[in-house]
């Protein structure tokens, strides 16, 4: 008996002690939840975070709402599932960022994930910086390789990121879904999405160590045009406090016109629709295919909805495309980011903007002209850079997939991050240091709203007396010119 008491006792210290060595269980909006060790010691991740209620049934194509409640503690080691899209073949992106491993494709996609030092003390009041994906709105999820949190949760920043609504399920435009809404509205569901996670962060973040009052928000491709969107919408106020703008484009700027020249008639486009056109073109498909109510438009199932495009196309031989991305609706967005700049009405934050030096079109000139912008219309300054490191290829990928090469789009993703363990590149020290110094000059951004730190350093605010970009870069390339031209120059690393 006495055995069994000091094994009983041993098993209950032991017991104790896993608990207390666990992460702490954190109560937040709709139950308690617990992270798990990640791929960083010191580290914790909380993976698929519910931060809004599932999106589903007569929920498709609303506003987001309230999470709902959960039972017990939610241990958080998955990631939830990203927005339904179409399926991603082998070649191209798909084939950089090894897709494949993650969760099912669903509308039930309201998910969060956090990296943290500090769950449970609300006293570290540790900068947060809220991560939106690209994919051209239509694809892409949080949970990919390249976003991998850790590094960025050990420079002592609270890294959150989300999935969204995508593609049809997240931007469609319908005449009757707008007579629906308190607001008059339809589209955007997306954009408030990321409203919703915004204010998820304001009301829960510090739970988990965060600073609800001191949030960068930041994204890449699609993901930059989603921050344009929510720098110029009136709904974000007070909900962010920095912002950096990765491969967006910037402040659109006149180009020189060539001259012009009749256009054959097979090379002649379609005029572009107005919101107001798309919509009523939106109603004539649904209503096609005999989803002619809201009603009936909600209870068609995930595939159908998403593949009536082309069975439209298929049918009546007409285009006809549901998908989209950020409408002006006078609600959600009021002006354009352009016109938001041009005004003043833009939010005055720090910002940080750049591209890839091999990246879609020439986006020199239009950052440089949103720094610019800054200066004159705003009391923060703006910094601007290239990344213009071109990705080391060693041959191992099969030929009979296409082959991202150089500084491409995208490509400055596994730097951010510092994720270069997970992709099948043959990295060099050169490409660990690099990524090094983009993790801290990002990293201080968020924390200072200076990418150099609190001390100060080299790279300069980009402004009309120091027109700027830092470029990064291997050493090895110091002695190439320039890739921005007259006037801006570079700095360097």
């Amino acid at each position: 008996m006495k055995k069994v008491l000091i094994l009983l006792s041993a098993l209950v210290l032991f017991g104790c002690t896993a608990k207390e060595s666990s992460s702490p269980v954190l109560t937040i909006e709709g139950g308690q939840v617990q992270g798990v060790p990640s791929a960083v010691k010191g580290v914790t991740v909380f993976r698929g975070i519910p931060y809004a209620a599932a999106p589903i049934g007569d929920l498709r194509w609303k506003e987001p709402q309230p999470v709902q409640p959960w039972k017990g503690v939610k241990v958080c080691d998955t990631f939830g599932h990203p927005s339904f899209q179409s399926v991603h073949y082998p070649g191209g992106y798909t084939t950089e960022w090894g897709y494949g491993k993650e969760q099912a494709y669903s509308e039930d996609c309201l998910y969060a994930n956090v990296w943290t030092k500090a769950p449970g003390k609300p006293e570290a009041k540790l900068p947060v910086a809220l991560w939106i994906h690209g994919g051209g709105y239509r694809e892409g999820w949080s949970s990919e390789p390249e976003f991998e949190g850790a590094e960025w949760g050990a420079k002592d920043v609270v890294l959150v990121s989300i999935n969204y609504r995508l593609g049809v399920f997240g931007f469609l435009t319908h005449p009757e879904l707008a007579a629906e809404s308190p607001h008059g509205v339809s589209g955007n569901y997306g954009i408030l999405d990321q409203i919703e996670a915004m204010k998820w962060i304001k009301k829960n973040i510090a739970q988990f160590g965060g600073d609800p009052d001191n949030v960068t928000i930041f994204g890449q491709s699609a993901g930059a045009g989603s921050v344009k969107t929510l720098v110029a919408s009136p709904l974000t106020k007070g909900l962010f406090n920095k912002a950096i703008i990765m491969s967006g484009g910037g402040l659109t700027v006149p180009q020189p016109q060539a001259a012009a020249r009749p256009a054959m008639p097979s090379m002649a486009r379609m005029p572009a629709l107005t919101p107001e056109q798309q919509a009523e073109q939106n109603k004539a498909i649904f209503d096609w295919a005999g989803y002619d109510s809201l009603e009936k438009m909600r209870r068609a199932g995930t595939i159908e909805v998403a593949a009536l495009p082309t069975i439209y196309a298929g049918a009546t031989g007409q285009r006809g495309s549901l998908t989209g991305s950020p409408v002006i609706d006078g609600y959600v967005s009021t002006k354009s980011f352009d016109d938001a700049c041009l005004d003043g009405t833009l939010a005055d934050v720090p910002y940080m903007m750049g591209y890839t030096m091999n990246d879609m079109g020439n986006m020199a000139a239009g950052v440089a002209a949103f720094c610019l912008n800054r200066e004159e219309k705003g009391t923060h300054p703006a910094w601007a850079y290239e990344f213009a490191r071109p990705l080391p290829d060693d041959g191992s990928e099969p030929t009979v997939t296409a082959r991202l090469k150089g500084a491409f789009h995208s490509s400055d993703l596994w730097f951010v991050f510092k994720t270069l363990q997970y992709c099948w590149r043959p990295w060099t020290q050169g490409d660990w240091d690099l990524s090094e110094k983009i993790l801290t000059a990002w990293t201080n951004f968020a924390k200072y709203g200076d990418p150099n730190g609190k001390d100060g350093g080299d790279w300069a605010a980009c402004t009309q007396a120091s027109p700027k970009f830092m470029v990064f870069k291997l050493d090895k390339d110091d002695n190439e010119a320039s890739a921005l031209g007259d006037p801006v120059t570079e700095l360097g690393y």
